[in-house]
This record gives structure tokens, sequence and C-alpha cells, in this order.
């Protein structure tokens, strides 16, 4: 009896990877702009955004408590298909992206305030 296994995991590319950057925006205009998620490996996978505690550290266990999670239910603001963070909605926030495929995801900028703006968000890329 021959027994075979092919090890694999999920890979990922985020576009742009770091940084999206507005610039300068005239107050009471809004502004959008495209973060690309694609999915490279042979895997099927769930995505979720989520804002980014204030904490490193407590980013950094999350992320190593459990190496495959679940999805938990979703809360009203994950239903809605967007998740906003003061002058930010980012949408969708959350979906599965077939092996090869890719996912836009839009972060709107609305200014309706003068100043400096900034949060950080970050993907959880789940397990099927």
């Amino acid at each position: 009896v021959r027994v075979s296994a092919k090890a694999v995991y999920s890979k990922y590319n985020l576009q742009p990877a770091s940084c999206v950057n507005f610039g300068a925006i005239i107050k009471g205009t809004k502004k959008t702009q495209v973060i690309m998620l694609e999915n490279k490996g042979m895997l099927h996978f769930k995505f979720r955004i989520h804002q980014a505690p204030k904490d490193a550290q407590a980013l950094q266990r999350k992320r190593y408590e459990k190496p495959c999670p679940t999805l938990s239910p979703l809360s009203e603001l994950f239903l809605q298909g967007h998740l906003s963070l003061g002058v930010f909605t980012v949408s969708p926030c959350s979906g599965s992206i077939a092996p090869w495929g890719q996912q836009k995801i839009t972060v709107e900028c609305f200014t309706g305030q003068e100043g400096p703006f900034e949060e950080t968000i970050y993907f959880d890329i789940l397990c099927r």
C-alpha cells in the first residue's frame, strides 16, 4: 500500500505591502484607494480585517495563540460589509479567496475636519 501526502500552507500577497497614503485631501471630500489581497497558495482561505490594537505586543500574542483559527460569529459591523475607523472606511472587511484568486479591498477617506489622520489595520488569514 502506497501512502503519500503533501503539506502546504496559505500564501498571500498584499499590494501595497505597507502604507496606504492618501496625501493631502480637501476638507469635506472623499478619496478612495485600493488594496489588492491575492491568494498565492493551493488552499482556499478566509480573511478578516481588524483595527490593530494600540498595544503591538497584544497583536503578536493574538497572532500566535492559534495558528489556524476559525471565523467567530460576525458582529453587526462586519455584517454591514465594512469597517469604519474614524475618517476611514474599509470594505469588504471579510471574505474568502479561492486558490490563485484575488480580492480588491477599498479604503475610503472622508475628511469632515482638518488635521492628520492615521489608523492601522491588520489582516487575519484563516484556514478553511
